[in-house]
């Protein structure tokens, strides 16, 4: 199924999900601010809906997509961070220059993500054209941000059950 069936956004998180005492980072690029920014919006909300305190969501923004690697690591080397959202947009131009910054970015985030064990989150539309950025930072294909976020909350849960200790045989 192709992701412009699919819509996250509406997926809802279990009410049961609380990350009360989670730390997290989100990086976002300021290239294409009219889309980057609706997407950090759509995040910090499904952050803040998970329980995540407002006070522990840090912040930092880069020029553009191509930095949202080096954002990311330096948000890792603080060590006080469960997980990063990178968020950007880069969309399609004349020539290959955006196939180039994509697969740059997504190997760089991916790199992040297996070296430090935390997950670092890739959360950059990759359009044709700017409607159809529109349509995925809160229009009619949902918040990509959101999805990010939503993302992120899982791999921290999926993280926590995995370190926390099981009463049982051979634990």
């Amino acid at each position: 199924m192709s992701s412009k069936d699919q819509n996250l956004s509406a997926k809802s998180l279990a009410s049961n999900v609380k990350l009360e005492n989670a730390k997290v980072g989100i990086v976002v690029s300021d290239w294409n601010q009219e889309i980057t920014h609706k997407l950090l919006d759509g995040a910090i909300q499904t952050l803040v809906k998970a329980g995540v305190d407002q006070e522990k969501i840090k912040t930092i923004h880069v020029p553009g997509a191509f930095e949202l690697p080096t954002g990311a690591k330096m948000l890792l080397q603080s060590d006080k961070y469960e997980g990063i959202i990178c968020l950007g947009c880069v969309i399609k131009g004349e020539t290959k220059h955006d196939e180039y910054i994509n697969n740059a970015v997504a190997n760089g985030i991916m790199q992040l993500s297996l070296i430090s064990g935390k997950p670092v989150i890739f959360g950059v539309l990759t359009p044709n054209d700017m409607q159809q950025a529109i349509d995925r930072a809160g229009g009619k294909h949902g918040n990509k941000g959101d999805e990010a976020a939503t993302t992120l909350i899982e791999m921290i849960e999926l993280n926590r059950s995995l370190l926390t200790p099981k009463k049982g045989i051979g634990y």
